[in-house]
């Protein structure tokens, strides 16, 4: 199959002008800004409080000593008290100090030569004191936009921003920004990006009122989806039962139980409590574990907006992401054996790029809803995939067929490959997507659009020719979703591929979604 002819390349940028103080004007105005002042703080600060742990815990017992009285130095001798006995003391807290004024200098530094500016066609960032780097990201290669507010980051207002960009660490951070700029930033460039002439894309500021205390008290208070962002029939959210639900039928938590059952009954029956002792770090990680698996997932919800799919999630440090329309180039409905009993299913999808971010629940921000119903499984493909689908029934009835369908499927003599699954496995197409269907036990459902289509391949090894049986796989970009179904009839899989292969050279030709509010896209 042809490739697509690359998008033509951008016209150079315009000249660096001064830099632009952060919050005086619109970020996307094609200067140069610096990030949020808080930055050198957010970013230092961490380091700053494991060191005053580290030098409280050593002066602790020296503190209370010289407060409130005690043993001889003599008994614990330490660095401190060398200090302390040969009048060091002013010597090293000046040693201190000018170490912490260094460090502030550097991290100040920094931010005053971190700088980055968004023009029509780019995004581009100068970082580095000694070592300058100086990175673009075209815009037409946007994958995504995430914004991540760490807790910490949340108390001044202040918010990461990353601009997706296909390719292996093309990624572009802004960190810091203040929340609401990043918010307006996203907005900006994904109108940009989207074909919106500049000069379309201004819009007034969100509003404060004025507080600083109120708009952090606002911030932390407010739901993790604007409710005028999305229309609320399209929102998709997860029950924090359902959560809890779906990771007690894990496989690895049933894995972990029965390890741990095992090992109890072999402590008792040696009359040894040392195996029982050991295992509670072990199941204090795994709570923990869990823990923050679930906290990171409350307030869950997936929403359509104007730009694309947007996922937030999270209580005390929140994330959300949006992805414009065009960018997945894969989804893969899938539902473990446990899962079988409530009926809960999980989307996973392909895309260009990957944000330093995870996802809900722990997982990799490529699994766009972690747990769910088929209702919910309606409404995600109808956002991620919108109008790829002909018909949404086809779908939810083919993931829980036992094969008595419109699909494709593996001949009988291919159950010596595929035993129970023979009857299921196979392939059926839609005007603008392919369907794959595997599993019976563990059932999956892969649906890529064709204009996102990168290849096909037929393969048949020794086995294949005997059986008389073929392999398609459709390349996509990287990513957790294997498009392929195998086990096929070799005259239908061929069929299959030189079908596919024409389909999809016309609909990259014709597709217009990465350009979604350009003139003339429909």
């Amino acid at each position: 199959m042809t490739d697509l002819p690359p998008p033509e390349s951008p016209a150079p940028a315009p000249p660096p002008t001064g830099v632009t103080e952060p919050g005086k004007d619109r970020l996307a105005d094609g200067e140069w800004h610096r990030l949020h002042p808080a930055t050198p703080l957010l970013r230092g600060g961490i380091a700053f409080v494991a060191i005053l742990g580290v030098i409280v815990v050593n002066l602790r017992d020296i503190v209370i000593d010289i407060v409130f009285g005690g043993p001889d130095f003599e008994e614990d001798y330490n660095p401190v008290t060398f200090i302390l006995e040969h009048d060091f003391l002013g010597w090293v807290i000046l040693a201190i100090i000018g170490g912490l004024l260094l460090t502030i200098a550097g991290f100040w530094l920094s931010w005053r030569m971190h700088t980055f500016r968004i023009t029509d066609q780019l995004v581009e960032v100068r970082s580095g004191i000694l070592f300058r780097t100086h990175r673009r990201g075209r815009l037409d290669r946007i994958q995504g936009i995430n914004i991540v507010h760490p807790f910490l980051a949340r108390l001044v207002g202040a918010a990461k921003l990353e601009v997706s960009v296909a390719g292996e660490d093309a990624n572009i951070p802004l960190a810091y920004l203040g929340s609401s700029a990043a918010d307006e930033l996203r907005r900006e460039i994904l109108l940009l990006a989207s074909g919106t002439r500049q000069t379309d894309a201004t819009a007034p500021a969100a509003a404060s009122s004025g507080s600083l205390v109120s708009d952090r008290v606002n911030d932390l208070l407010a739901p993790e989806l604007d409710p005028t962002l999305a229309p609320p029939e399209s929102v998709v959210k997860i029950h924090p039962g359902r959560l809890v639900g779906s990771l007690l039928l894990s496989v690895s938590t049933i894995v972990a139980i029965a390890v741990v059952a095992v090992l109890i009954t072999f402590g008792v029956r040696l009359g040894s409590g040392v195996v029982v002792l050991g295992l509670i770090p072990a199941v204090i990680g795994y709570a923990s574990f869990y823990f923050s698996r679930i906290t990171r997932s409350l307030r869950y919800s997936i929403a359509s907006t104007p730009d694309g799919v947007r996922v937030g999630f999270g209580l005390l440090s929140t994330s959300n992401d949006t992805l414009p329309p065009g960018r997945i180039h894969a989804v893969m409905v899938s539902q473990p054996l446990l899962w079988r009993l409530t009926g809960w299913w999980e989307i996973k999808i392909n895309r260009a790029s990957t944000s330093s971010a995870q996802g809900a629940a722990g997982q990799a921000n490529t699994t766009i809803l972690p747990v769910g119903t088929m209702a919910d499984v309606r409404k995600v493909l109808e956002l991620v995939l919108p109008g790829m689908l002909d018909d949404l029934d086809l779908v939810e009835r083919s993931i829980v067929s036992r094969g008595d369908d419109d699909f494709t499927t593996s001949p009988r003599r291919a159950a010596i490959v595929r035993w129970f699954s023979w009857r299921r496995n196979g392939f059926t197409q839609t005007s603008n997507a392919v369907l794959l269907r595997r599993g019976a036990i563990w059932r999956d459902l892969v649906v890529v659009p064709k204009a996102r289509m990168q290849s096909i391949a037929l393969t048949r090894g020794p086995l294949g020719r005997r059986l008389r049986v073929a392999r398609v796989r459709v390349h996509t970009v990287a990513g957790p979703i294997s498009a392929s179904v195998g086990a096929i009839d070799q005259n239908d899989a061929v069929e299959f591929f030189e079908s596919l292969a024409r389909e999809a050279v016309a609909a990259g030709q014709a597709d217009r979604s990465h350009r979604w509010r350009e003139e003339g896209t429909p």
